[in-house]
């Protein structure tokens, strides 16, 4: 036998005992896809080869819709000629596309807000300031063009969309994310509490109770490719904001089932992780990890040529699982999920306890808890009111460290973890970088009870931290590229910390609240003045500009910019004689 026929053999069966490892590391479970999912993203493939990256976005052909159904498809989609690298002409891939697909422009529709009016009675009364009035007129008239409902086609044939068919009218964030997000949804909802526009945020927590009725959490977004992986849980923040302003007790009574199926989800199975802490004490936190291992399809092309560097199949699943979790986290993509923070094929975001989404849950527990005793649900209250008080403990005994001022991500050892798989909390594994998420536990009540906690300490460190630039807060210290990396800042982060300060009723937090309202505000509107439009994130280094990095160009539109800015102007107001501009 030739050395070289012994050499493949050896590494064919090398290659088998890879695969075989690899069913024993990666354990996790996956949700399976849908067909049309499966397909739409071989047609992305080919789109690729087809067209270039130039202007190429992969989400747009995942978002496609089929003009006739799925094996009919399929079989022209086979019969396209291909050309010698297995690519498709141009003309030819132009013609299937017009005959066989449809843009996703046609499967949501615009729809008028049925309490959108031009100046709402009550409007941001503390803005005195007619410039930036007018300008918070124009954000408020941006609901009107961000609102969508499902096509009646959609609903009449959903097994031809992979957009989600939802009752209700949504809003969506804009430009290229043409269906509802989860996280996103809670910031659009504030910024409509503040226009008045109540009747639209009731419809938005409508449609996301039903997709925990439906699937058994909120999905990350509205569309089938979506169904593996949910966004930090913030629905139960959203149920009680709505509630503070309108007195709802129906859609309390509605939401409060689904809310406790989310509970379940995020404090059970892959999500659950058990920590003992130095004393001995056991406790329960959660972590993000996606039910998916392979590229995620809105970017099936970008994850697989990022894995392509990898010797084997086996460490691929695991990159795709994690960059998936990373996605489930909202910060996709940052160097915080990486071990090495200029490699994204490090990404390892399964193996870290995220202080942000048990802070979160904690809001969540206490939330059900209120709700549940609004409708006279006195057991689960008190059920809730327990858990709180149990994850807050856990939360101070493992993220906190008192020589940094700060919450910290605890990383996760597998050499840690004991038969039972129980982790044994060591200093050593916390992560002693600065990132916006380590601040999240302001936004919770309570979170410096502890004695060796005060807000004091947590202002301290973080106006020393170097997080809080002349434009916002960066998310992390390290630039690298990565679009939840420094320089960028993004809304839900500014808009946390700012309410966080607030709660803590120390006059130096409020002090340094309003400043960041601030410089926010002035960036987003001198950028709107220059541009014309409002953009998912900012470059919080300078004023007056928006953000870039990541796996697709900025983005406008912008549903929570829209939202974070109203509600920090119905908080600080902006009075008369205040410089808007930098």
């Amino acid at each position: 036998m030739g050395k070289a026929i012994i050499f493949m053999i050896f590494t064919m069966s090398m290659n088998m005992i890879k695969a075989e490892t690899c069913k024993s590391i990666d354990k996790g479970p996956v949700i399976p896809t849908t067909p049309l999912v499966i397909f739409l993203e071989k047609v992305q493939e080919v789109a690729l080869q087809t067209y270039g990256h130039n202007r190429f976005d992969a989400k747009l052909f995942v978002d496609m819709s089929l003009r006739k159904n799925l094996s009919e498809t399929i079989e022209a989609f086979n019969k396209l000629p291909r050309i010698v690298n297995g690519s498709v002409s141009k003309s030819d891939l132009d013609g299937f596309i017009g005959s066989y697909l449809s843009s996703p422009d046609e499967d949501l529709v615009y729809v008028e807000p049925v309490d959108f009016v031009a100046e709402p009675e009550g409007f941001l009364p503390k803005v005195k300031n007619s410039e930036v009035r007018a300008w918070a007129l124009e954000v408020h008239s941006l609901w009107k063009n961000l609102s969508r409902k499902v096509a009646d086609h959609v609903l009449e044939k959903p097994e031809l969309y992979t957009l989600l068919p939802l009752k209700n009218p949504v809003i969506i964030p804009g430009s290229r994310f043409k269906e509802v997000y989860y996280w996103d949804s809670y910031w659009v909802i504030r910024g409509l509490l503040a226009s008045k526009m109540y009747e639209t945020a009731k419809g938005i927590v409508t449609n996301l109770v039903s997709l925990i009725d439906q699937f058994g959490y909120v999905l990350n977004g509205a569309r089938a490719y979506y169904s593996n992986r949910s966004q930090p849980p913030v629905l139960a923040a959203m149920i009680v904001d709505i509630f503070n302003q309108t007195g709802d007790l129906d859609l309390v009574r509605r939401s409060l089932p689904a809310l406790l199926k989310e509970n379940h989800f995020w404090n059970s199975g892959i999500h659950k992780v058990t920590i003992q802490d130095a004393q001995g004490s056991n406790h329960s936190l959660s972590r993000y990890y996606a039910m998916w291992n392979k590229p995620r399809p809105e970017s099936s092309t970008i994850d697989s040529e990022t894995a392509s560097v990898l010797p084997n199949i086996c460490e691929k699943r695991e990159l795709y699982r994690e960059l998936a979790s990373a996605a489930e986290s909202g910060w996709d993509f940052s160097s915080r999920w990486m071990s090495n923070g200029s490699d994204l094929t490090t990404t390892s975001t399964t193996s870290i306890l995220p202080v942000d989404l048990n802070a979160f849950l904690l809001k969540m527990e206490l939330d059900i808890a209120f709700l549940a005793n609004l409708v006279g649900e006195s057991s689960t209250a008190s059920h809730f009111t327990e858990a709180a008080q149990n994850r807050q403990k856990a939360i101070n005994c493992i993220f906190w460290n008192a020589e940094m001022g700060q919450w910290l991500d605890y990383w996760l050892s597998n050499s840690e973890t004991s038969e039972v798989d129980i982790y044994k909390w060591e200093d050593l594994h916390q992560n002693k970088k600065s990132f916006a998420s380590n601040f999240v536990p302001l936004w919770t009540e309570n979170s410096c009870s502890d004695n060796n906690i005060t807000t004091q300490k947590v202002v301290q460190s973080f106006m020393s931290s170097g997080l809080l630039q002349p434009a916002g807060i960066a998310m992390t210290l390290s630039n690298t590229g990565q679009q939840w990396d420094f320089p960028n800042g993004w809304p839900p982060l500014q808009h946390i910390i700012i309410e966080g300060l607030l709660k803590s009723g120390l006059e130096e937090a409020r002090t340094l609240a309003k400043d960041i309202a601030i410089r926010w505000l002035r960036t987003n509107y001198v950028t709107y003045k220059k541009t014309g439009a409002m953009y998912e994130k900012y470059d919080v280094t300078k004023c007056g500009a928006y953000g870039g990095g990541g796996e697709y160009k900025p983005q406008t539109g912008f549903g929570w910019s829209n939202g974070v800015v109203l509600a920090l102007l119905e908080e600080f107001g902006w009075p008369e004689d205040l410089k808007n501009d930098c």
